[in-house]
């Protein structure tokens, strides 16, 4: 039995990436120096995290506020039966897996709802972001902040078997509001719900993600996407919308208006996309004791829970709660009827 020297064995770890003439050894040791943010861990993040720990990206910090489900499982690479079973949070099941895949990679695993509160402090110290979200709420804060800081970030969004990618460089190239001005109405834009999501479309867009991410991490500014790219996996379908200049009268990068930001709610609900459940959120977060919380919600439902979270069902409901104050109300896509739930059971 031959044991090789540690030396060795990293260095046939990207042997087959360092030999790509346009990362090398030298653009390994800069993914090895890189800090990125994925913000969101479900179908397109969990793409994004296994390609970027394996590639030796230096730091990855995970930001997921959910847990897994059965029907994740279907798309959503880096969890199995057991994380559903276990209510083991995204992020956290996450960094199991992609630690046994590379124990080199330092990963920060958050499981926080990205709010204009702590948005800023996610981004801060990293190089760029990657957008694994799957609401435009969050994909605006995004920008928001990355605009404001100055930091480079991957916009990536899938429905049904079509998807669209853009990288962002702000002061260089449009920013996500100089292409989309304002969100969709509510019920203007198909969800997974209405819609369905296949895993092709998934894995494509996320690869393309993953790409120019590795791009940014290695400096090959040159080679990174230019264009708002569209790609329909079931019709065979590219689209490449050629980007200008950023629009000087764009609120966010040429008005620096950052409205996003700027909004401050006591609490806020989020529609969780194919889930029938509503979040609510309290701004600013709280320190909630889960062993208080279960004790007091024995005598209303069945209760269990980990250092993570809580779960409860009562009546029709089932209730995710977390340290933070947030709750996951499941059984309702009414936001009214969530926070009546979340105040008669945990307090507002």
């Amino acid at each position: 039995m031959v044991i090789h020297s540690p030396s060795i064995l990293i260095s046939a770890r990207y042997a087959r990436q360092t030999i790509y003439p346009a990362i090398g050894q030298p653009g390994q040791a800069k993914l090895g120096a890189s800090r990125v943010c994925l913000i969101g861990c479900g179908a397109l993040g969990t793409h994004i995290a296994d390609t970027l720990v394996r590639a030796g990206i230096g730091f990855l910090r995970i930001v997921d506020r959910d847990v897994p489900v059965q029907s994740n499982l279907q798309r959503q690479s880096l969890f199995d039966e057991q994380d559903v079973v276990d209510g083991i949070p995204k992020a956290i099941a996450a960094t199991r897996r992609l630690s046994a895949a590379n124990s080199e990679v330092t990963i920060d695993a958050r499981v926080v709802d990205v709010t204009s509160a702590n948005i800023e402090s996610l981004v801060t110290d990293v190089d760029f972001v990657v957008d694994g979200s799957d609401n435009f709420e969050v994909r605006y804060l995004i920008n928001d902040a990355c605009v404001k800081l100055n930091k480079p970030w991957v916009y990536g969004g899938v429905i049904g078997s079509y998807g669209m990618t853009m990288t962002i460089r702000p002061g260089v190239t449009p920013c996500l509001r100089c292409i989309f001005p304002e969100a969709p109405a509510p019920g203007d834009a198909p969800t997974c719900d209405t819609a369905g999501v296949i895993g092709p479309a998934v894995t494509v867009i996320a690869g393309i993600q993953s790409a120019e991410a590795i791009k940014l991490a290695v400096d090959d500014i040159g080679a990174l996407n230019r264009d708002l790219l569209a790609i329909d996996v079931w019709n065979i379908g590219i689209d490449q919308l050629a980007l200008d200049a950023p629009r000087a009268d764009c609120p966010t990068c040429g008005l620096h208006d950052f409205a996003f930001l700027e909004r401050s709610t006591s609490s806020q609900t989020t529609e969780l996309c194919g889930r029938d459940a509503i979040q609510v959120s309290v701004n600013p977060p709280v320190a909630l004791s889960l062993a208080t919380l279960a004790d007091r919600l024995r005598a209303a439902g069945t209760v269990a829970f980990n250092s993570y979270l809580l779960r409860c069902q009562v009546d029709s409901y089932e209730l995710t709660v977390f340290p933070d104050g947030r709750a996951i109300v499941k059984g309702t896509t009414d936001p009214a009827v969530a926070r009546s739930v979340y105040a008669r059971y945990i307090g507002m």
